[in-house]
């Protein structure tokens, strides 16, 4: 990469990372952590609508979140400003190739090239470490059986279904007879219900 690509790439780096500052300091001027903090350090939430309280929550959740972005954004570019100073800049760090221009235009402190980028977002996106135990149990996906993929025959995700199934059945199950409103219903209630089953279709 050339100078002029260098200096082009450094000083749309530098602008970016001044939109992100500008962005924390907005964040920091609009925190709505003191909100929260003054709302949460009263004795009793009897007179405060939980919708309000989630409301805050919402928001100072929402800027942390925004926060940390722009804190990760501005380590990225400060990488890539120390990249261009080792003369490292544009190269990927996972395969040693160049990143192709047009992927830097767009992002200009891409660490990795395209096909690179995406087999590492395939793999974390298929990283089961650290995900819940009950998964094991669960199976993947959820809702199938250990065997249901199998030509084994055995006791399986259906038949365990159908076994439970079994309790689900209510015996002496009472079933609703019109003549019972006879007995039941008052006369001026009948009215309606003659009327409401009226309007219902055949």
């Amino acid at each position: 990469m050339n100078e002029n690509d260098l200096k082009h790439y450094k000083d749309k780096l530098l602008s970016e990372r001044e939109s992100a500052r500008k962005f924390l300091v907005q964040l920091k001027d609009n925190d709505m952590t003191h909100a929260v903090f003054e709302t949460s350090s009263e004795l009793s939430f009897y007179d405060n609508h939980p919708g309000d309280l989630a409301s805050e929550m919402d928001t100072m959740e929402r800027g942390r979140a925004f926060r940390e972005h722009e804190v990760s954004i501005m380590k990225k570019i400060d990488d890539a400003l120390r990249d261009i100073e080792q003369g490292k800049y544009g190269i990927c760090k996972r395969c040693s190739k160049e990143i192709p221009k047009e992927r830097l235009d767009f992002l200009p402190y891409a660490e990795h090239c395209v096909h690179c980028q995406n087999e590492l977002t395939n793999k974390a996106q298929n990283n089961t470490v650290g995900r819940p135990i009950e998964e094991d149990v669960l199976g993947y996906p959820f809702g199938y059986g250990y065997n249901d993929f199998t030509d084994e025959i055995g006791f399986d995700a259906e038949d365990s279904f159908q076994s439970v199934s079994v309790f689900n059945r209510i015996e002496n199950e009472y079933t609703y007879h019109e003549e019972d409103d006879e007995e039941y219903v008052e006369p001026i209630e009948k009215i309606s219900n003659d009327q409401y089953r009226s309007q219902l279709p055949d």
